[in-house]
């Protein structure tokens, strides 16, 4: 099953990022565990021209090539439309893509995008011909708002970015997907354990961005194994249809020479 971000089709609806892992070696084996084919990466945080960088840097180009996959920088830590939008090009001079995961940070305390910005800033960079996925809180108003800017891809957090908290508001999830239903929708931030991404896929959501859940587990490569997995299940889930909740109980015994149900016009 694809996901499809700007027109461009993926195999895996796993995101992922390359910060936080215990050393540059077990994030190039976790990522290609996940299978990703989506990288994010921060200029501020790593830059691949620097000699520090270099070895990560490398790890990452193999991992998008064995995975056949593609890199997206962000703009992690900026905190003005302005800031974004500079580090958003050079992003693209240095790593030769157009994609743009657009982070504008209004509080540092819980890392919540500041809305306003965020919307200066995407504005900005579709006219300058971004393909932009932003990250922004669960608001149904402000992902409105952003579809309606020409952003295709949005990406609601579950939680605060690293917390690991999960889905603190499913209704607000839902309701985005039910709101919006031909924007590409990917969960990104708070998610801490498997089974928070499987809900969300069985929400109907296209795809997964997480970090820190595989970074920071016990054993970030199995970890990323059990993401993928989740993800894939979830949103089968989601397309094989889901059976609606019941308040009485049904027996799902046949009663006596009664072996199948059979709907109107079954065989």
């Amino acid at each position: 099953m694809s996901l499809t971000i700007y027109d461009q089709p993926l195999s895996s609806r796993l995101l992922i990022g390359s910060a936080l892992y215990p050393s540059p070696l077990v994030m190039k084996q976790a990522i290609l565990a996940s299978g990703a084919q989506v990288v994010t990466l921060s200029l501020k945080r790593q830059n691949p021209a620097a000699l520090a960088g270099e070895t990560i840097w490398q790890y990452i180009q193999e991992c998008v090539a064995q995975n056949q996959g593609f890199l997206l920088p962000n703009t992690a830590g900026c905190k003005t439309a302005k800031e974004a939008v500079t580090l958003a090009r050079m992003s693209r001079e240095i790593f030769a893509t157009d994609w743009i995961k657009l982070e504008v940070i209004g509080d540092d305390y819980n890392l919540q995008p500041d809305p306003f910005e965020l919307l200066s800033a995407a504005e900005t960079l579709l006219k300058d011909g971004f393909k932009v996925l932003p990250y922004c809180t669960d608001d149904l108003v402000l992902c409105q708002r952003l579809y309606d800017l020409g952003c295709r891809v949005i990406m609601p957090w579950a939680s605060p970015i690293g917390t690991g908290k999960g889905l603190m508001n499913p209704y607000n999830l839902e309701t985005i997907r039910l709101r919006l239903p031909d924007a590409t929708l990917i969960l990104d931030a708070g998610i801490g354990k498997p089974s928070d991404a499987c809900l969300a896929m069985e929400m109907g959501y296209d795809g997964i961005l997480l970090n820190s859940a595989v970074a920071l587990a016990d054993n970030p490569v199995q970890m990323a194994r059990a993401f993928a997995q989740s993800i894939e299940a979830g949103s089968l889930g989601y397309v094989a249809g889901i059976m609606q909740p019941r308040q009485t109980a049904h027996p799902s015994t046949p009663t006596l020479d009664t072996p199948f149900w059979h709907q109107p016009g079954g065989q």
